[in-house]
């Protein structure tokens, strides 16, 4: 496979990512203000202990003094106590710390996915995506949790532990820092495997996540071409990849911890040789080497721990370039003057561009709108240099029902999609009643219009949220009349709970014809002033088909129609109808004029209607 963003591991630290995670934590610094103080205490209840043990036993066992014994125990348990209650904040407050920046984290990159333009996606598989929301924000919040307040704790106890050694015996300290060239061999070895290894595994879990959503996404194109074996196959692949590299980084793991405690054990040993040879010289305490060992058992476990936090780090820098990149993706269709694709829904957190309040930019409002729609000499690409418009010019007048027709690549979907402003034209321009799209906000564009696509697109919720779509001012009796009107009513009431019925993921429980009537209803709930057709006959029996016929009569009275059409009994009756081929606007005229002129528009409908022709003859379902 290629490579691709998931597999950037960029610096193991990198000061500029770094102070923009932090902006992350300024909304909540009381919290880590009180782990803070929960870790500086924890640590000094740990450093108490081995001096407590070393009291007990020069003071008061090595004396045969036993009376104050159990007040240095009564101490020691409470040691233990303040050790555990610091430790208990500190992991609760860490965590949801790390939760409330997680979430925030999600809100803001989910946000900007939605204002980015329909081209974004072309390039960027889904799974891709998903991995930025979910695995990318995890290592974040690892970093959060358990990398960038309580590494402080780390380098405070080894400083601490550092401290107290050389204080209580400088001999000793020397034989305890002698084995640190092999921590620091060993340290390496494992930073620098662990990296690349988890550079695979971050690489292997994006590709595992993008085969998972296309494969199931198109189950029933796998199934029907009984491509099953090859599929099992290949997610076998990606899947043992993924395995192979989490075993690879489970290996240096299981060297690495071992490792350490093996030093620390030499280092021990050495502590006991030489100092009880100083013992039974008389130059050292009894008290002195057991606190001494309790200390060098502790000297080397920050140092793991940073070690691993080092894998956090590295990961967090990761995962942050990539979510950074995401988020610093511009928004090429835009608000006018706002920077924004859907105004008002952006949260003010680090790094985001300023809003529109603070640019002192008020967005034009809307004003009452007629419908006259101007195409003016517009050429798009999707690539550059290579047009799929080409120059096209036309006017639709308010009220008017316009068709459009051509074959497969011709630009028909693509002018749709200019028109909703998911893409911006590449020259020319587009206006509605005068207006520049491009000088509308995209939300008040949007409103006057009403897209009913060939694949209708529901989502998981009831029949009733289907219809209106999180609007409130939508009541339940105008849900009914648009159903109603469209003849959906009857179908929605012999459901188990009729509106409330659930609606499975992309409406699979219900038949083509349902869902288009559905979505028929949608757009009359909508009420838009604009109605835009992508062949919404297409795919149903001929009984449903009269029934959305008479649905789209219900829709298009009072309203400008666009209608995109591969059956050309679709549009016959449409007051104009456009012909594109190739990406220019061919021909323009009425159903009979179009035939006069017996030009592509006539072959088109002697293709069609020729009793031997192909059925096949006119392609459906273009991106043009």
């Amino acid at each position: 496979m290629a490579p691709h963003d998931d597999e950037i591991l960029g610096k193991a630290y990198d000061s500029r990512l770094m102070r923009r995670l932090i902006g992350y934590l300024r909304p909540y610094w009381a919290r880590a203000l009180v782990a803070l103080a929960a870790i500086v205490i924890g640590v000094g209840f740990q450093l108490a202990q081995p001096v407590l043990v070393k009291r007990a036993i020069d003071q008061h066992i090595a004396t045969g003094d036993l009376r104050g014994v159990g007040v240095v125990a009564l101490l020691y348990l409470g040691t233990l106590l303040g050790a555990f209650v610091a430790e208990f904040v500190q992991t609760t407050t860490l965590q949801m710390l790390g939760q409330r920046i997680m979430y925030d984290l999600r809100r803001q990159v989910f946000d900007h996915l939605q204002r980015l333009d329909l081209a974004y996606y072309d390039r960027n598989p889904v799974g891709r995506l998903m991995t930025r929301v979910t695995s990318d924000v995890d290592a974040i919040n690892d970093l959060f949790t358990s990398g960038v307040v309580s590494v402080f704790g780390d380098v405070l106890s080894l400083c601490g532990i550092i401290a107290v050694l050389v204080s209580l015996d400088w001999r000793l300290a020397l034989l305890t820092f002698c084995v640190m060239p092999l921590i620091l061999f060993v340290t390496q070895w494992f930073r620098r495997n662990v990296r690349e290894s988890y550079r695979e595994v971050r690489t292997w879990v994006s590709r595992l996540n993008a085969f998972l959503q296309e494969n199931l996404t198109g189950m029933s194109t796998v199934q029907l071409f009984r491509r099953e074996g090859r599929a099992l196959d290949e997610f076998q692949r990606v899947n043992g990849e993924h395995r192979d590299a989490n075993l690879r980084s489970i290996y240096y793991y299981a060297v690495f911890y071992p490792a350490i405690e093996l030093i620390g054990a030499l280092s021990t040993a050495l502590i006991l040789w030489f100092g009880g040879g100083w013992v039974l010289a008389g130059t050292l305490t009894i008290g002195t080497l057991v606190a001494f060992i309790q200390y060098a058992q502790r000297f080397f476990r920050p140092i793991s721990d940073m070690s691993e936090k080092f894998n956090l780090l590295q990961a967090a820098m990761a995962s942050s370039e990539r979510l950074f990149g995401l988020l610093d993706t511009p928004v090429s269709v835009m608000d006018p003057g706002t920077g924004y694709g859907v105004p008002g829904t952006a949260t003010a957190t680090a790094g985001d561009s300023p809003t529109p309040h603070s640019l002192g930019v008020s967005p034009p409002k809307p004003k009452a709108k007629a419908g006259r729609i101007v195409v003016d000499d517009v050429s798009f690409a999707y690539t550059p240099g290579v047009d799929v418009l080409k120059h096209v010019s036309f006017t639709v007048e308010p009220g008017q029902r316009i068709g459009i027709v051509g074959a497969t690549g011709s630009g028909k979907s693509t002018l749709i999609n200019l028109l909703l402003r998911f893409y911006d034209v590449t020259s020319g321009r587009i206006t509605l009643d005068g207006t520049d799209l491009r000088d509308l906000p995209l939300a008040a564009l949007r409103s006057h219009f009403a897209l009913v696509l060939q694949d209708v697109y529901l989502f998981s919720g009831t029949i009733a949220g289907n219809i209106r779509l999180g609007r409130d001012d939508i009541s339940d009796a105008r849900v009914r009349e648009a159903a109603q009107a469209v003849h959906a009513d009857a179908f929605i009431r012999d459901l188990p709970q009729a509106y409330d019925t659930p609606v499975a993921e992309r409406g699979a429980t219900l038949s083509v014809g349902q869902k288009q009537l559905l979505s028929f209803a949608r757009a009359l709930a909508f009420d838009p002033q604009i109605l835009v057709l992508d062949e919404a006959t297409s795919s149903v029996d001929t009984e449903t088909e009269i029934l959305i016929r008479d649905a789209l009569h219900v829709l298009m009275e009072g309203r400008t129609t666009i209608a995109i059409a591969h059956r050309l009994s679709t549009i016959q009756d449409m007051d104009r109808i456009l012909v594109l081929h190739r990406g220019e606007l061919r021909e323009a005229g009425t159903h009979q004029e179009l035939l006069a002129l017996r030009g592509i528009y006539h072959r088109l409908y002697e293709l069609q209607y020729q009793s031997h022709a192909p059925a096949t003859a006119v392609a459906t379902g273009d991106r043009g």
